[in-house]
């Protein structure tokens, strides 16, 4: 046996929300695992990845699947809440045939899959086929901190009061709030999406989020390890 076949080279499947904001960051910390020595592959929708004018990174392998919108994406939808139903259904389908694929026919069976948070049930089908779950959460830990607090129940809508409290977080004012929670109602399905990020995230095998800890080391220390430290 080569002393080089001894080492396991990590593969993760990534899969980002095709939208505005999501699919870079994902993508650049897909670079930085391979700079460490794993192989990453990025799954992104057809419509999206007919529309990117290069390759994202010659170090990282490129995988398509659909959400059944491959033409025109979200803007081909009736409604975001129907994109979603959609790319559920039919995401979850050619996630599990892509997972089988990798697994048979790329040399290196996944391991992980790391999902964008507003994405939730990529993680079950993660389960489902006995890979590790990573939720990838694009926003900041406080604005995350906000939306859990509301998702739990623990921070009550309509806000009411002059000020909000959210451990780990200085006293805000309504307006200083995420607009999905000061104008409650105002976005119905933009609302769902942020909030059912955390309807399964107890059950994640590990949690990451798109920041650095001396930026919110006080969001993270008061409230965002304890919210997470179950999964």
């Amino acid at each position: 046996m080569e002393p080089s076949s001894k080492l396991h080279r990590a593969h993760v499947l990534v899969l980002p929300f095709p939208g505005q904001g999501h699919i870079n960051p994902m993508l650049q910390f897909s670079k930085r695992l391979v700079s460490k020595g794993l192989k990453a592959t990025l799954a992104l929708t057809v419509h999206v990845a007919k529309s990117m004018h290069a390759h994202p990174s010659s170090s990282i392998t490129l995988e398509t699947i659909s959400d059944g919108h491959d033409l025109g994406g979200l803007a081909e939808a009736e409604s975001i809440q129907a994109y979603l139903t959609c790319f559920q259904a039919v995401g979850s389908r050619g996630l599990a045939e892509l997972i089988h694929k990798l697994d048979c026919c790329s040399g290196r069976p996944v391991d992980a899959i790391i999902y964008d948070g507003f994405l939730p049930w990529v993680l079950d089908v993660a389960k489902q086929r006995e890979k590790v779950g990573v939720v990838f959460f694009t926003q900041t830990c406080a604005v995350n901190n906000i939306y859990y607090h509301v998702q739990r129940g623990l921070l009550p809508l309509p806000l009411s009061g002059d000020i909000v409290k959210v451990p780990g977080l200085p006293p805000l004012e309504p307006p200083e709030t995420p607009s999905f929670v000061c104008k409650l109602g105002t976005y119905p399905a933009s609302y769902d999406l942020v909030i059912n990020q955390f309807i399964n995230v107890d059950e994640a095998d590990f949690v990451l989020c798109d920041t650095f800890y001396e930026l919110e080391k006080e969001v993270y220390l008061h409230s965002y390890a304890a919210a997470f430290s179950s999964s």
